[in-house]
């Protein structure tokens, strides 16, 4: 015997042995089951060890498999959670303007969510939240910590972080923190046509101008589905001239500061198609940055805004006249005296107190010969000529903001005649371009649009108002005013402008105030072959020593639109022609001249 064996008790020597492997003792253990012929004892022994076996191993796959599917449902509500949250801001249609030029799309950022259950069970929410607003200085504590506290499966910490603070904050390894790719709308032009193109949520939802349109037009729908991504999605082409608009918007700021005005809008519109070219309203706002976009001074005052419109009107007025074949362009019409209806007296601010005929009646812009021959064709034929012309019912485009006119509650006789001259109507100023450029163009009303068109849709937008020699006479009476009358600062060289101004009194506390004027000047080129129609409007412009202290529209609105169209025609593609003839030559109408009465 070993000499270090002889002390050795009999336990000792299987302390000393080498340990089985546990694969081995299981081995060893399963054998002892599968054993031969055994006593009925051992028989039962294995009998109940076999089912506690498989009682807990089936107790085990249970509660494996509900670990399993509750992670997996858990893991697919969260996805879906996000992926609510991603289509809701994924991608959107880019945006053109006719020559291809991007005015909205979408760019790329990085948003912080957290999934608060994830967190909560394995990070301490305080030392998290201290962590998180160490990289995001600018968060709330509070409310960072409410939401990380929250139990919920998606909660938003920031929209739109920086590349750096997500390397910073990916480095921290904050478990359920996580990172979103989202679509941000980006306007590359700023607010050159904030008005046109509106804005969208934090969620890149339209909200406003053409960005809402779209929107309703099935993208929200597609969003939140999840299939509206950048890959799928032609760009919306408008019908607006990016270079074109900037012509318009520089000039109106400028008399907006010049003349000190509260406000500035204008639009050019083709009148053959009805294609919106350009429009601006001033103040505006960067929609990139919608939160200047609140405020009545900021609203789209072409359409969203009702004005009476003054003198502008009267080429409908003189058109229905005209069109009812009971007058003609040297019609006499007797205006050497006021007007007067029951207690109400209509004067002329240029009182000529003679008879007028109808071309001088436009010229020296007449309430008294307007109001009369309004008169004359009575309340019913008005309104239904109005109603034609599509200025007693809400104006339909594109843009969801549109405003609905206010009319007069009772047609009387001083409802008549001040409404002739454009009192006592309101209307969208857009409304008022839409129904003189069917005056100009042959006598089709067309719907405005911000968007192309084809000629199949043109036709489909037409409908004929008036007849075309009622046109032709329109379009003598504009050019005759350019030439003579109250237009004659808005004449630009080569392009044969025609045009009409309208002073307007603002109605201040129920009363026409004489001191806040809305002036405006509609202007069509060439007034031979007309192309386009431009609206420029002045809220409350002042007097200034260049216009002898005078806030007129033919010393502000009329110049301001001569500027728009020396600048905007040859970008239009017209060419200027010079030594053309006067009105009278060029637009045969059959025009004898003021000697007629």
């Amino acid at each position: 015997m070993d000499k270090g064996q002889e002390f050795l008790r009999p336990g000792d020597q299987r302390q000393m042995e080498p340990k089985k492997p546990f694969l081995m003792r299981v081995r060893y253990f399963m054998a002892w089951l599968l054993a031969g012929p055994q006593s009925e004892r051992m028989k039962k022994a294995k009998s109940r060890i076999g089912l506690a076996m498989l009682s807990f191993g089936g107790l085990y796959l249970i509660i494996a498999g509900s670990m399993i599917s509750y992670a997996l449902n858990r893991d697919s509500s969260q996805r879906s959670a996000i992926r609510s949250q991603e289509a809701v801001s994924s991608a959107r249609p880019d945006i053109v303007d006719r020559n291809g030029e991007v005015l909205a799309t979408d760019v790329r950022t990085v948003s912080l969510f957290a999934e608060p259950r994830k967190l909560a069970a394995s990070f301490d929410v305080d030392e998290a939240t201290e962590l998180l607003t160490a990289v995001l200085p600018d968060l709330d504590q509070r409310e960072v910590r409410d939401r990380l506290r929250s139990g919920k499966g998606f909660v938003w910490l920031r929209r739109e972080i920086t590349l750096e603070q997500r390397g910073q904050i990916h480095r921290l390894g904050i478990p359920g923190i996580g990172f979103l790719n989202e679509a941000k709308r980006s306007y590359p032009n700023g607010p050159t046509l904030s008005h046109v193109l509106g804005h969208v949520n934090v969620d890149n939802q339209g909200i406003a101008g053409m960005e809402r349109y779209i929107d309703g037009r099935g993208l929200a729908e597609l969003h939140r589905a999840g299939f509206a991504t950048s890959r799928n999605q032609e760009p919306v082409q408008l019908s607006i001239d990016l270079r074109v608009q900037h012509v318009l918007r520089d000039e109106l700021i400028k008399a907006h500061q010049r003349f000190r005005a509260k406000a500035a809008s204008g639009v050019i519109i083709d009148v053959n198609t009805g294609e919106i070219v350009a429009m601006a309203s001033i103040p505006d706002y960067d929609p990139n940055h919608p939160g200047g976009s609140m405020g009545d001074d900021r609203i789209n005052r072409l359409t969203t805004g009702v004005f009476e419109m003054g003198s502008v009107m009267k080429a409908l007025t003189i058109a229905m006249a005209v069109d009812s074949g009971r007058f003609n362009v040297n019609s006499s019409i007797d205006s050497r005296f006021p007007l007067v209806v029951g207690r109400h007296q209509v004067k002329d601010f240029h009182a000529q107190r003679r008879v007028l005929t109808l071309a001088e009646v436009f010229t020296y812009s007449s309430n008294i010969g307007t109001s009369r021959m309004a008169m004359t064709l009575g309340g019913e034929h008005q309104r239904t000529f109005l109603r034609r012309l599509g200025q007693m019912s809400r104006l339909q485009t594109e843009l969801p903001e549109s405003a609905a006119p206010l009319l007069p509650r009772r047609w009387a006789d001083i409802t008549i005649a001040t409404v002739s001259f454009g009192h006592g109507i309101s209307v969208a100023p857009l409304q008022a371009v839409m129904g003189t450029a069917a005056l100009m163009n042959g006598g089709l009303l067309i719907q405005p649009t911000f968007l192309r068109r084809t000629p199949e849709q043109v036709a489909a937008a037409s409908t004929r108002v008036i007849r075309p020699e009622t046109s032709n006479v329109m379009r003598f009476l504009m050019r005759l005013n350019a030439e003579r009358g109250s237009g004659r600062r808005a004449d630009v060289d080569g392009y044969y402008v025609g045009g009409k101004t309208g002073t307007a009194e603002k109605v201040i506390g129920g009363r026409y105030a004489k001191d806040r004027l809305l002036n405006s000047f509609m202007a069509v080129f060439p007034a031979d072959q007309p192309r386009y129609l431009v609206l420029v409007t002045l809220d409350e412009p002042k007097g200034i020593p260049e216009t002898h202290g005078l806030a007129t529209a033919g010393f502000n609105a009329a110049p301001t639109a001569a500027r728009v169209i020396t600048r905007a025609a040859p970008l239009l593609g017209l060419q200027p022609r010079f030594d053309l003839p006067p009105a009278a030559q060029s637009i045969q109408v059959g025009y004898r001249g003021p000697a007629a009465r």
